[in-house]
């Protein structure tokens, strides 16, 4: 295999160098428009240094560089950008455009910079990006379940515990549940993007370069929270930001899988709870009766697929030397995938929940007398019976249980949280304050990426 020249590895064989370059021509696409990002910023912050003879662009050159970045950006939103075998990477591939455009003012861009922050600056800006969609998308799964509930409403639902029947529900109360359990994922995510938020450019390759360069006005221009304050922590915190990340990922695929895992049993013949949507589910080669839920078994898969993802990026840093080591090279792809299963399966599971029906006769066929157990208890209690006692006696004579009204039973738990004591406002509140807020922050995300080429 015959690779052409480039800037940097002339001289690398070519075998080693397709090894090292990995699938960062694939990868470094999804990049791209945030390396141009970077490069405004940086190319702007170069031109209004303070302290040297002659600057190193000037601000009439800047602007040059900005406008032509605005062409690129175009390119990649077209789908016509392309990172060439002898580019290497995204910002090589930057960098040859520039070049070829501009000239000598295309070769200044690099001025200060490392690959090393400047691929960290990428990584985060797309981090951001990425993380703000998924909590959308996360908001939308949860608005569905939440409406799925509500439709449902108090249709009596056998609770379970250890899989086995434990005590009246309902839909709304399993619905809404779950809706819950997604919605705390939003605290990981955050987190994840509060980690990401903050601003290596300017770095270098770990130790900073004998130039002035206001890293507070990159930090500024490019909507960070906050810049990376030391150099070398800068360097050594790239991969942490895809570790973390790909954490908060696999929790939320592990909710998501269970989620499945109760639509798969909820759906089975034997309960027939729920009807799963025909059009989403498989048949078999062999037997024509069979409507398979492939797609929700597919759930737990990937997020089997997820955790070891992020197994993966916390191997690789574990036993890491301080400052940048090519292996970091290999955690892009890891949170890229990640973030790729993740978004996906939120999207595919609120088609699923949406196209969703209950049978409430097969819901209420499920109370067995068993389930009324707990009450029977409860009620002994409301007459005056120590709980321990009215326990042992429920429990030794079983056999003397009746089947009741589960729809009555269900009526009577109204307290906060149960039943009938499901704020639907608290579940409005919380899915509008989580979409909303990502919204916002992506537009202004947007908007200084507008700002920063125009």
């Amino acid at each position: 295999m015959k690779t052409k020249k480039t800037i940097t590895d002339s001289t690398v064989d070519p075998d080693i160098l397709c090894y090292t370059v990995g699938d960062d021509p694939v990868l470094d696409l999804a990049l791209a428009k945030w390396d141009c990002m970077g490069t405004a910023a940086h190319v702007t912050m170069l031109s209004e240094m303070k302290g040297l003879k002659r600057p190193v662009v000037t601000k009439q050159e800047a602007a040059k560089v900005r406008k032509a970045l605005g062409r690129i950006v175009a390119l990649v939103e077209k789908g016509k950008f392309t990172i060439r075998e002898d580019d290497q990477d995204v910002h090589m591939a930057v960098e040859r455009l520039l070049t070829e455009e501009l000239g000598d003012l295309g070769k200044k861009i690099h001025t200060g910079r490392s690959r090393n922050d400047q691929v960290a600056v990428d990584v985060r800006l797309h981090m951001k990006d990425e993380i703000l969609a998924a909590e959308g998308e996360l908001g939308a799964l949860a608005a569905e379940l939440c409406y799925f509930g509500w439709c449902a409403g108090a249709i009596p639902l056998v609770g379970r515990t250890h899989l086995q029947p434990a005590m009246p529900s309902t839909v709304e109360m399993w619905a809404t549940g779950h809706a819950e359990m997604v919605l705390d994922q939003l605290a990981n995510l955050e987190a994840a993007y509060k980690l990401a938020d903050a601003n290596p450019l300017g770095s270098a390759a770990g130790y900073g370069v004998p130039l002035p360069l206001d890293r507070a006005r990159t930090t500024k221009l490019l909507g960070f929270s906050r810049t990376i304050h030391n150099c070398f922590g800068a360097s050594m915190a790239r991969g942490e930001c895809e570790a973390a990340l790909l954490s908060a990922l696999a929790q939320l695929m592990a909710v998501l899988s269970r989620l499945a895992e109760d639509m798969i049993l909820f759906s089975m013949p034997e309960f027939a709870y729920f009807r799963l949507p025909r059009e989403y589910c498989t048949g078999s080669s062999i037997m024509p009766q069979k409507f398979n839920p492939d797609v929700l078994e597919l759930v737990r898969s990937k997020a089997a697929q997820v955790l070891g993802l992020q197994t993966a990026a916390l191997s690789l840093l574990h036993a890491m030397p301080g400052g940048y080591n090519r292996d970091l090279q290999d955690c892009k792809g890891l949170y890229m995938k990640g973030l790729d299963i993740t978004r996906t399966t939120l999207r595919i599971l609120a088609k699923v929940v949406k196209g969703m029906k209950v049978d409430p006769a097969a819901c209420r066929a499920a109370f067995t007398p068993g389930v009324f157990a707990t009450d029977v208890a409860l009620r002994k209690v409301a007459k005056g019976t120590p709980w321990r006692d009215a326990y042992h006696d429920v429990r030794d004579h079983l056999e003397q249980l009746d089947a009741e009204n589960p729809d009555a039973a269900v009526a009577l738990k109204n307290h906060e949280g149960t039943c009938l004591g499901l704020d639907h406002d608290l579940y409005r509140a919380r899915i509008a304050a989580a979409c909303e807020s990502a919204d916002a922050r992506r537009r202004e995300l947007d908007a200084n990426c507008r700002r920063l080429l125009k």
